[in-house]
């Protein structure tokens, strides 16, 4: 089937799945909730509510997270109905206005039934960060605890969720000459997409760590030069808050300024292929409403891929490759070509799950969820396992 997008043509179809995969979660390792951490959990809220000498309750904030296509987004609005919460997405790609299909954005209808934050806060063109994040999403926090609703963060990306529980390394923010002179110093290479000499002046001036940013990642680069000019040190010279919990989990949740209740949506690595090569597919055949439109939308601004936060997201750099090469070839594509670019988009985004499930594997602040299990009884389980307190967690 061929479908027309502005001067480009492609062909498309489902293909069909046959998995190789292993799963590399035992079942008993990912039964419902692993039933020591479920038992030992509410022997710690039962305490915590009995004893006498407990300190006051903090307010709490609900966190989900799993790999992409996991059914995060699904699992936090039905809780959210449930809880009287307001959902903050902690996505690097729904940030951005237009890029609705390749961030998997939720619906107009869903975003009216339940108030969401952080979704279409920044024009394809500006770059987004951690540090941004964090100062975003705890004021969304705030403003959700000051109106009685409960804050339920949920996406995927490591970063921000470690930085939004543990906060933010104390780096200095640069001043407007500091911000110039970067831009100067930088701007030639830009210019030039001179990405390997702007690395080795940056590594020279004191940061090596610069070498192993991924190539063209001229955000990052730029502030490191701005924190190596500002302070006369490198960004690794700065603590991580996160490196500071030592101890247990209970320890290291008790220093936290928030109850976290986290929680990581899993399912075996087989089923979870399966839905991403599935949901790449959808996001390609939508046609002139899909991610390839969405694409040529951010090629139409001027943006080249890998060039910013936008244009590096998985789906969105892919897209852009495949239709720059398709306007090189008169606007359009051989099968073989387009299959290949379906190929690369689906690898990327396996790729991208695993590297979250490794990521996750080492926060031991959240609790594994089997997401293969119906949406109800996943639902039900933990609006149980939530305590009630001193704050107001309960239905509307």
């Amino acid at each position: 089937m061929n479908t027309v997008i502005g001067r480009f043509t492609m062909s498309y179809l489902r293909l069909s799945y046959a998995p190789a995969e292993t799963s590399i979660f035992s079942p008993s390792a990912l039964s419902f909730l692993i039933h020591r951490r479920q038992y030992c959990r509410r022997r710690l809220f039962s305490t915590f509510q009995c004893s006498a000498s407990a300190k006051p309750k903090k307010e709490k904030v609900i966190v989900i997270s799993g790999p992409t296509g996991a059914g995060k987004s699904r699992l936090a609005l039905e809780l959210s109905k449930k809880l009287n919460g307001e959902i903050i997405s902690a996505d690097s790609v729904q940030v951005y206005q237009g890029l609705d299909v390749g961030s998997a954005k939720p619906s107009t209808s869903e975003r009216q039934e339940v108030p969401h934050h952080l979704i279409d806060i920044l024009h394809p063109a500006e770059d987004y960060s951690a540090g941004n994040f964090y100062d975003d999403g705890r004021q969304a926090t705030k403003d959700i605890l000051s109106r009685g609703h409960v804050p339920i963060v949920t996406g995927g990306t490591g970063l921000y969720l470690r930085w939004f529980i543990y906060g933010k390394p104390d780096v200095p923010k640069a001043t407007p000459e500091i911000t110039l002179e970067v831009q100067s110093l930088l701007s030639d290479f830009v210019k030039n997409y001179d990405w390997d000499s702007a690395v080795k002046l940056v590594a020279k001036s004191g940061d090596p760590t610069a070498e192993s940013l991924p190539s063209n990642d001229w955000y990052r680069l730029h502030r490191k030069l701005e924190i190596i000019k500002s302070t006369g040190l490198p960004p690794s010279a700065f603590p991580v808050p996160y490196d500071s919990f030592k101890g247990t989990k209970e320890e290291k949740e008790k220093d936290l300024d928030y109850e976290f209740i986290c929680f990581f949506l899993s399912t075996s690595r087989t089923d979870l292929y399966r839905s991403i090569d599935f949901r790449c597919e959808d996001m390609i055949s939508e046609g002139g409403n899909g991610i390839l439109s969405e694409a040529k939308w951010l090629l139409d601004l001027g943006l080249e891929p890998n060039s910013n936060s936008a244009t590096r997201a998985i789906g969105y750099r892919q897209a852009m490759e495949y239709l720059l090469k398709c306007e090189e070839q008169g606007g359009r594509s051989s099968t073989r070509e387009f299959y290949a670019f379906l190929s690369e988009f689906q690898k990327a985004s396996r790729n991208f799950a695993k590297r979250q499930l490794t990521w996750f594997r080492n926060e031991p602040i959240y609790h594994w969820i089997d997401a293969s299990r119906p949406l109800e009884e996943v639902l039900n389980f933990i609006y149980n396992f939530i305590p009630r307190g001193n704050q107001e967690i309960d239905s509307p």
